[in-house]
């Protein structure tokens, strides 16, 4: 089936054509009828799917059809997302889709100054995309109302859980007219998930797309043993041996985000950094440049690991192994989107190593081993031109010295 095939207006099938979308993934195929119907769904999707599509392109078309005067501050539809950058992307996404119609699509977050996100919800909004925090603060001040809201939609759900968002997702049902249609879109599902789902949703269509393997057929992903203080110059040598290639790094805090850029820069090679610790205008123009190709690695931490939808990025690099198991999936979702393929490599320390069998554990197989024999090992770190590794050389000269010393002594 293609989209044209869809019983879809013909501006928002116009949008699809100049995005390039021909024919819809799985979890598209599966929800955009139910979407249309009016039902509730529950859907579990791995990332890199297209789910965001496959909520935002029936939802446009049902609030086309439904379009009337707004009062002012009313909203049409909300959707709920757990981060600044998820809830751009997402904004993104909407706004190409809705670009034939006259929709308006406004987004929500933290970070910056209220007063042009008040200004852009004073005469209502068809579509308002929000994190929790700054959406309350405009609710609590009167700018915009939730009370005629027609379709609720949260979108990784299961993220939003995890950063102990559960009780503003029930504040904002208390708000909301009891006749509306529920979209609820998680990459992962357990009971705590479950329960919450099914206390929102009714009678709600359930979609699984779950493939036997989580991770992504068209990812090449694989572990080195590395050790802590050497993974500086594997991913010194990574960057040189792929210059053109577009890098995002994850690293487990903000504070090895940087230690690990300062030690890029001093090999020559440039990087940003994205964090929960750097402002919102540093996010997005660290965001803007990787993506627009400026700047070929980004550096960044867990908070970010579902807020890039990046196009073409080539590898992925787990400098630190993420803390949760499933946050590997998501890690490595960033690049073989679509139909691209991608790479992904974990440097793994010993003391890494329990974290390793539990993602192996949650993948339900084992992570194919990049055997790094002693002599390769070390030729990576003299190849570094860090100064780290420099003193590791100068060290290794002067042992050679010593020893050459020592045997002429022998000989005389």
């Amino acid at each position: 089936m293609k989209f044209e095939d869809y019983p879809i207006a013909e501006n928002i099938k116009q949008s699809l054509v100049d995005l390039g979308f021909k024919r819809p993934t799985d979890i598209q195929f599966k929800a955009i009828p139910s979407i249309l119907r009016g039902e509730d769904v529950l859907a579990i999707a791995q990332t890199g799917t297209g789910k965001t599509a496959a909520f935002a392109i029936p939802v446009l078309h049902l609030l086309q059809e439904r379009q009337k005067e707004k009062e002012a501050g009313e909203i049409k539809c909300l959707v709920m997302l757990p981060t600044r950058e998820l809830a751009i992307q997402i904004a993104e996404v909407f706004i190409k889709l809705a670009q034939h119609t006259k929709l308006n699509i406004v987004c929500l977050h933290g970070g910056v100054e209220q007063a042009a996100q008040i200004a852009s919800v004073a005469n209502g909004v068809d579509v308002l995309i929000a994190t929790p925090g700054r959406m309350f603060d405009l609710v609590s001040q009167k700018h915009i109302k939730l009370t005629k809201v027609d379709i609720l939609i949260l979108d990784e759900a299961d993220q939003m859980l995890d950063m102990g968002f559960y009780p503003d997702i029930q504040d904002v049902i208390k708000f909301l007219p009891k006749k509306h249609q529920t979209l609820f879109f998680s990459a992962t599902i357990n009971t705590y998930i479950k329960d919450l789902a099914y206390s929102i949703v009714r009678n709600a269509i359930r979609i699984q797309i779950s493939p036997k393997n989580p991770v992504s057929k068209n990812i090449t992903h694989s572990v080195a043993f590395i050790e802590p203080d050497d993974k500086r110059a594997f991913l010194e040598r990574i960057v040189t041996e792929n210059p053109e290639s577009k890098l995002l790094v994850f690293v487990r805090t903000k504070v090895r985000a940087e230690r690990v850029s300062a030690a890029m820069t001093r090999v020559n090679i440039q990087s940003l950094t994205m964090h929960g610790g750097k402002e919102q205008e540093d996010r997005l123009k660290a965001m803007t440049d990787f993506k627009n190709g400026t700047i070929k690695m980004l550096i960044a931490t867990d908070i970010s690991a579902r807020g890039i939808d990046i196009d073409n990025v080539d590898y992925v690099v787990n400098y630190d192994l993420p803390e949760v198991a499933e946050n590997y999936v998501h890690r490595i979702g960033r690049t073989g989107r679509g139909i691209q393929k991608g790479f992904a490599v974990s440097f793994c320390s010993t003391e890494e190593k329990p974290i390793l069998k539990e993602i192996e554990t949650f993948l339900g197989g084992q992570i194919n081993v990049l055997k790094i024999d002693k002599q390769a090992y070390q030729d990576t770190l003299d190849f570094s031109e860090d100064s780290e590794s420099d003193w590791r050389k100068l060290l290794k000269e002067q042992e050679e010295n010593e020893y050459k010393k020592g045997k002429k002594k022998k000989k005389r």
